[in-house]
């Protein structure tokens, strides 16, 4: 049976963290959908399309990675999309707690998801979406923050 794991997330923009953990995770599946989650109450930075397409770039010669969006649900889009795994990423002791809190409903929710929990490597665990958008907002360099196959340059914010 073919391992499939979901990747959630708003990933306004994606970062080199979030970049980390995927690639270590191919170890682990066959498959991994990056999953950008559509929430009409977060005002988000980039376009969907737009964080889709910067995604897509990053894994643009994997094709064991597959790049698509959700509404609702995340347990449900796992179910929908053959996926008993959903991957998540830990940067501090806060995470933990938040992201054990989310995996305990789902797994209530939906027994048969587990999920996996990967540490990010030391050297990505400060960097966070939410201050990347801020360093891009105010005009700073964030490039070192994001994956190398993405040109922030050739990117416009909803806000821009």
């Amino acid at each position: 049976m073919k391992k499939v794991a979901v990747f959630p997330g708003s990933f306004d923009p994606f970062t080199r963290g979030h970049e980390g953990i995927i690639r270590r995770a191919l170890s682990l599946f066959d498959e991994i959908i990056i999953a950008v989650g559509v929430n009409a109450l977060k005002k988000n930075f980039y376009s969907l399309e737009t964080r889709k397409e910067m995604i897509s770039k990053v894994f643009e010669n994997e094709p064991r990675i597959i790049v698509d969006q959700y509404e609702g649900l995340t347990v449900d889009f796992c179910i929908n999309n053959g996926a008993a795994f959903l991957l998540r990423g830990l940067r501090t002791a806060a995470d933990f707690e938040f992201e054990r809190a989310i995996g305990q409903v789902n797994k209530a929710m939906a027994p048969g998801i587990e999920s996996v929990f990967l540490l990010t490597v030391p050297e990505h665990s400060f960097i966070n979406s939410s201050i990347v958008r801020d360093i891009i907002k105010n005009g700073g360099d964030a490039s070192r923050f994001v994956p190398a196959a993405i040109n922030l340059k050739d990117y416009k914010g909803i806000e821009d």
